[in-house]
């Protein structure tokens, strides 16, 4: 009977998704509001919460060697927080009319309603795979979850080739290339682009390029893997593109990610054009005061551009899980946007960017002058220096920083924090020359790279 009357008087808060959004938004509510005033529902259809896809291909290369390491919190941990995690369980309709999730227990099939006073959706997002013959054949592999992890490890066991082709030349596919090197395997990395990491001008992707090759693996630019071609056993054993044939005994996907966010729309929420949800600075849902949503399931505002895009990443996706919290458990929140920031790395080359693109800037209409340099990551004179190319784009006439790009090796990629903090504050390239920033030899140039690059493009600033 207590029990009954606490029920109806609580609010319950139903939580889709136990990762990184989810799962931050469960715990902030917590801390916000005890289990006497919110219950906490959440669903998780795979079998791990809270943990580090960023981490995947470092697993699977070896560099990590227990899934338990990338986890933050397991569901045992969650529930003690008095947070009713129920894990195998994936949410199949969303009624928004008569706010209630439909669930189903993926082990036994069983399905149920849960009415909710307020919903998080932190669906995340799916890895894209492409419409062609073969793409769903065993040894075919998408990476996007620990169980996408765990399914190509196992592949990887107990497959005798050794040949591996990667289909895309992005974050993942590099990372994955990596990995597969490190695991023994001849690499063959197709790409559509022109260059590898198209989130980089082909200038700065032709010194990932070089660095890839330099590894070992093969780059076959400017094409597309049109088909998988299987054996008699039904496994991959190739893949085609237009004028080619690579053999393959197993197939890693890296052609991207776009928002999981079929629940959303068949519920009739509003999605923008790269297909995410779209909420305000407060992480709800446009138009519906009891929904939250996000991580890779939403849309975020480009403070440079001024346009929503759509960047799966960890660290955005564990501040939305903040944000959403504190504003379900009764405080308020912001999540201002993003300026693109990214890193990653081939072996020692660093890899970095930072707010627009040439091509993003010509989009969005903007006029820019772009400078590139090479400098070093100390002092020329002291030991272990070593070369880093900076490009900077900035607003013509403004002056007003408008990306910046940096491939190096050690000491190079975190250096474009820097560059991000001031595309943060709105600065322009000359204040940007005057900042204090850290140094002695060991660490630094006198005049560090960002800084020469800045210094570089106010001249030509000037001179426009």
């Amino acid at each position: 009977m207590n029990m009954s009357r606490t029920r109806d008087t609580r609010e319950r808060l139903v939580v889709i998704g136990g990762d990184a959004a989810g799962m931050s938004a469960a715990s902030q509510a917590r801390r916000m509001r005890g289990p006497d005033e919110l219950e906490i529902v959440a669903f998780e259809r795979g079998h791990f919460t809270s943990y580090s896809a960023c981490g995947i291909p470092y697993w699977v290369g070896g560099d990590v060697t227990e899934p338990d390491q990338l986890i933050a919190r397991t569901p045992e941990e969650h529930r003690e927080r008095d947070i009713d995690l129920r894990m195998r369980t994936e949410v199949m309709e969303i009624d928004v009319d008569r706010q209630r999730v439909r669930a189903r227990d993926l082990e036994s099939g069983a399905e149920s309603w849960t009415s909710y006073d307020k919903l998080v959706i932190a669906t995340g997002a799916r890895p894209i795979r492409p419409d062609m013959p073969g793409a769903d054949a065993p040894g075919v592999h998408g990476v996007q979850t620990l169980d996408d992890g765990q399914a190509l490890i196992d592949t990887l066991a107990h497959t005798r080739g050794r040949k591996a082709v990667v289909a895309g030349a992005g974050y993942i596919g590099v990372e994955m290339a990596e990995a597969l090197i490190n695991r023994g395997y001849e690499v063959t990395v197709v790409n559509r682009g022109s260059e590898p990491m198209s989130t980089l001008d082909p200038d700065m992707g032709r010194l990932v390029h070089e660095a890839m090759e330099g590894l070992g693996i093969t780059m076959v630019d400017d094409t597309a893997v049109t088909k998988v071609l299987t054996g008699e056993d039904g496994r991959v054993r190739a893949v085609a593109t237009e004028h080619a044939e690579y053999p393959a005994d197993v197939v890693v996907l890296g052609i991207g990610v776009r928002p999981e966010t079929t629940l959303a729309k068949a519920a009739g929420l509003p999605l923008g054009s790269h297909g995410g949800l779209l909420t305000d600075l407060a992480m709800r849902v446009r138009g519906h005061e009891n929904i939250w949503a996000g991580g890779d399931c939403v849309e975020v505002l480009d403070l440079v551009s001024g346009q929503e895009r759509h960047i799966a990443l960890g660290t955005h996706a564990n501040k939305h899980g903040q944000v959403i919290g504190t504003g379900v458990g009764g405080g308020y929140a912001t999540f201002p946007g993003v300026v693109g920031t990214a890193v990653s790395k081939v072996c020692d080359l660093e890899i970095a960017r930072t707010g627009l693109r040439e091509k993003d800037a010509r989009r969005v209409g903007l006029q820019f002058v772009s400078v590139t340099i090479e400098s070093t990551s100390r002092a020329g004179y002291y030991p272990g220096a070593s070369p880093m190319t900076v490009k900077m784009l900035a607003e013509r006439r403004t002056g007003r920083l408008l990306g910046v790009q940096i491939v190096g090796r050690e000491g190079a990629g975190k250096r474009v924090d820097i560059a991000a903090v001031a595309l943060t504050a709105g600065m322009t390239v000359e204040q940007m020359t005057a900042l204090d920033l850290g140094y002695a030899p060991p660490f630094s140039p006198v005049w560090d790279p960002v800084l020469v690059a800045a210094r570089k493009a106010a001249a030509k600033v000037r001179a426009s």
